[in-house]
């Protein structure tokens, strides 16, 4: 399986021959090219136009974080090579049309409530008093069937991440990780830091999958394709951020990986410092090479795959041949 390069030092990326190689005053590091899937980078590098031509030769896609917070800033998109015009018509057909754009997004919040369900249930029966809060996210998505337009859809959606967040300091029990509401840019405390930096790996990650497929990432359904370059790729995150993102949060600080001390206060908000940035990334990729059992398929997958096999799902929607039903965690 191919993998993804995470860089966090200062240096260049370089082109020889038929490879790369990463150089840092502490020399240089041969990477070869067959086996990179993407490239992540949260430190200050420098490359050239050959080196960019190699990588969408390669289809290789580069991802820009923050260097300060870890935000995600852009991403070098290679030349799209499998987008077909009857796919992007398709897209926009179904985006164009209320009532086939209304479903899409549906699906997607009812796939993200489902799995939000599935976290909480499963600390409901190792005792973890999230019984009420369940409780009250069934009742809030029983509002969903009866939703007219996207934005009401939107604020259901919101409501019930705001519910299940109230989970959180339930889940983790610890005083130094207290929720206090959803905050971004900056966000004001560290739970809160963990969840923004753990959206935006997921969002690069769904991104990166999308690239792999006939579709178009700037056409999205749930939201609104507008000026925004990608939005896609936020649809598809929803359904995976509880089952991944969140659950290595809880486990990342259950097991004290993370502690107070990787963070630090900056510019009006929380900063994960970059010991806990690579602890971070390195749950999330062993998280996306982890495999199930898959019901449908009656075999193993990874995440990474679950998340390619949603986006062949949608094509097969938008072609007509079979509705879309988002994945569900069993647990």
């Amino acid at each position: 399986m191919k993998k993804n390069i995470y860089v966090f030092n200062e240096g260049e990326f370089k082109r020889k021959d038929n490879t790369i190689y990463f150089e840092t005053e502490k020399g240089k590091k041969y990477l070869p090219i067959e086996d990179i899937n993407d490239i992540l980078i949260f430190g200050e590098v420098t490359l050239n136009k050959r080196f960019l031509e190699f990588m969408t030769d390669k289809k290789i896609c580069l991802h820009f974080f923050n260097t300060m917070y870890g935000y995600y800033k852009g991403t070098y998109y290679p030349r799209e090579h499998l987008n077909s015009g009857y796919m992007i018509l398709k897209q926009a057909e179904f985006y164009m049309d209320e009532n086939k754009r209304f479903e899409i997004a549906k699906a997607f919040v009812e796939g993200s409530y489902r799995n939000i369900s599935q976290v909480l249930n499963y600390y409901y029966k190792r005792e973890k008093n999230v019984g009420d809060i369940l409780e009250n996210i069934i009742n809030l998505s029983t509002k969903i069937e009866g939703c007219n337009d996207i934005s009401e859809l939107m604020g259901i959606e919101g409501n019930i991440r705001d519910t299940y967040y109230k989970a959180f300091d339930v889940i983790i029990e610890k005083p130094d990780f207290i929720f206090e509401g959803r905050s971004k840019r900056p966000p004001k405390n560290e739970l809160n830091t963990l969840i923004s930096f753990g959206n935006s790996l997921l969002y690069v990650q769904v991104l990166s999958e999308i690239y792999k497929t006939h579709l178009d990432p700037r056409i999205g359904y749930l939201h609104t394709t507008n000026f925004r370059r990608f939005t896609l790729n936020l649809d598809i995150a929803e359904i995976f951020k509880p089952i991944i993102v969140d659950r290595i949060i809880f486990n990342l600080l259950g097991k004290k990986m993370i502690t107070k001390k990787d963070f630090e206060k900056d510019m009006g908000g929380i900063l994960l410092k970059e010991k806990g940035r690579k602890t971070f990334v390195q749950e999330f990729d062993e998280k996306l090479k982890t495999t199930i059992t898959h019901r449908g398929l009656g075999r193993k997958v990874s995440y990474q795959r679950l998340i390619r096999m949603e986006l062949y799902k949608l094509q097969k929607h938008l072609m007509e041949e079979e509705k879309y039903i988002p994945y569900v965690s069993r647990w």
